[in-house]
């Protein structure tokens, strides 16, 4: 294996040959802490973050609910894939700058054959990649610092927090002018659990959102509920902690195997996608919904091993409680009993379901607000998205009513319908955050239009005077003589 004399050789050189970033040129405005606050600290914080640095915007502000590093973040969390579900050629936060790819971290550590070896990223290696980039670049997060709620205050915001600092909680208000919403699967919403489980306590029941204790399952009765990745994860997860059994019950006929969401993958329509007219945009999402979403063929396999492994299809539940310390549970007819109970039931997207967005909510325009399907085309979860701007923005429900709305992009899976992608991964990355570190620098330029008039007419000194040619000036009296 051939590597660097220095592991990051390759970044430290593409840092070198960009230049410095440029200094902040936002005027900076009495009252307001920060020009953006992002929310979140993982993938999205980061890269944000950095690609605001490369734009001379300066008062940026990562918060994140969790205590530190360790905690936060989805990958070594909550997600339980062996490998991420993208191929390992997108792009992901390097923001176009080939050294601070993961490709070239991963050729600098373990080699390019080995790179070439992998198929997709190993979740553990995406992990120690995102702390590198994070370290690597100085990206500072602020972490124990919960965003519970957006007051809007004329053009900026007055963001309610909750610090923790160690043992002791206390509240802090501080103003931004912008925010990015880049706060996970549950940022537009909640993790959604079917009615029929709700009557269950937290002891016997956990949504794949959850800090889930498998090494507790040992020697178990596991239910899953679900047909998508996470519940072929969390299955296997659980298998792998040994538990006695674990029953995944899906409730279609069929596992979804048709990643309907591939042939829009090419550049054309993946660049061009939010420029679809509504009623194609709210096709493909009704498509999406209907075709399911595709565990990827090494998340099955990884269940499909263990002969401890139970499939039911077609099978939803009509009735679960606990007797005797177990779930007792009615299948399509049949009746069980498990020890545990994981939902792998996905989220439900609405605004009104997030406690910081409580003040603002009615105001956002969504999809039910701005699209009437047909007849037969009516999908209540799609209408609940909010109708996102070019550059996932919020939009008012009624022109001139929250101006300040358009201040809060969503770069989380709620601008799934708008934009045709789980927004928030990685393949999102390329197209997304340019287009709102863009919208971002020109709304903050262009509301501070009169000082940067100023400046840009303002006056420049002489790089030099007269002196410096005045030797070489031709003279026609001396020309004349000669």
């Amino acid at each position: 294996m051939t590597q660097s004399t220095h592991p990051d050789q390759q970044a430290l050189d593409t840092l070198r040959l960009i230049g410095p970033a440029p200094e902040n040129w936002v005027p900076p405005r009495d009252g307001i802490d920060h020009n953006v606050v992002i929310v979140g600290g993982g993938q999205t914080g980061a890269a944000f973050a950095f690609a605001l640095r490369r734009a001379g915007i300066g008062q940026v502000s990562v918060i994140d609910a969790a205590p530190d590093e360790a905690h936060a973040g989805v990958w070594l969390n909550r997600a339980r894939m062996n490998r991420l579900r993208t191929p390992k050629t997108l792009a992901g936060p390097e923001a176009g700058l080939p050294g601070l790819s993961f490709q070239a971290w991963y050729e600098a550590r373990f080699g390019a054959v080995s790179y070439a070896e992998i198929d997709r990223i190993p979740r553990t290696r995406w992990a120690e990649y995102l702390a590198w980039y994070r370290h690597f670049l100085d990206i500072p997060i602020r972490y124990g610092t919960r965003l519970t709620l957006i007051e809007p205050v004329g053009e900026h915001f007055r963001l309610h927090l909750e610090v923790r600092d160690g043992g002791t909680v206390r509240s802090v208000v501080e103003t931004a002018r912008k925010i990015v919403l880049g706060n996970g699967v549950a940022g537009n919403g909640a993790p959604f659990v079917p009615a029929v489980l709700k009557s269950l306590p937290p002891g016997h029941l956990a949504h794949t959102a959850d800090a889930i204790d498998f090494a507790a399952l040992r020697g178990k009765s596991v239910a899953v509920i679900g047909g998508a990745a996470s519940a072929f994860d969390a299955a296997a997860t659980a298998l792998e902690a040994g538990a006695a059994e674990v029953h995944l019950f899906a409730r279609r006929e069929r596992i979804a195997s048709v990643p309907v969401t591939r042939a829009r993958a090419y550049p054309g329509a993946y660049d061009n996608y939010f420029h679809l007219p509504d009623a194609i945009r709210w096709a493909q999402a009704r498509r999406f919904r209907r075709a399911g979403s595709t565990p990827p063929v090494d998340a099955v396999e990884r269940v499909t091993r263990f002969p401890n492994f139970h499939l039911h299809l077609g099978a939803s539940w009509t009735d679960a409680s606990v007797r005797s310390e177990r779930v007792e549970a009615s299948v399509a007819g049949e009746s069980y009993a498990f020890d545990f109970v994981i939902a792998a039931t996905g989220y439900v997207v609405d605004p009104a379901l997030r406690p910081e967005l409580k003040q603002v909510a009615q105001h956002i325009r969504l999809w039910r607000d701005q699209y009437v399907p047909a007849e037969n085309d009516h999908d209540d979860a799609l209408g609940a998205h909010p109708y996102l701007g070019a550059a996932l923005e919020y939009l008012e429900k009624t022109d001139a009513d929250a101006p300040y709305l358009k201040h809060i992009h969503v770069y989380n899976p709620g601008a799934f319908v708008s934009f045709g992608l789980p927004v928030g991964d990685v393949p999102s990355m390329k197209r997304d955050i340019p287009a709102v570190v863009q919208r971002i620098s020109r709304d903050l330029f262009l509301a501070d239009l009169p000082a940067h008039e100023a400046r840009i007419n303002g006056d420049i000194a002489a790089d030099f005077d007269v002196s410096f040619y005045a030797h070489s000036v031709w003279q026609h009296d001396k020309a004349d003589v000669a």
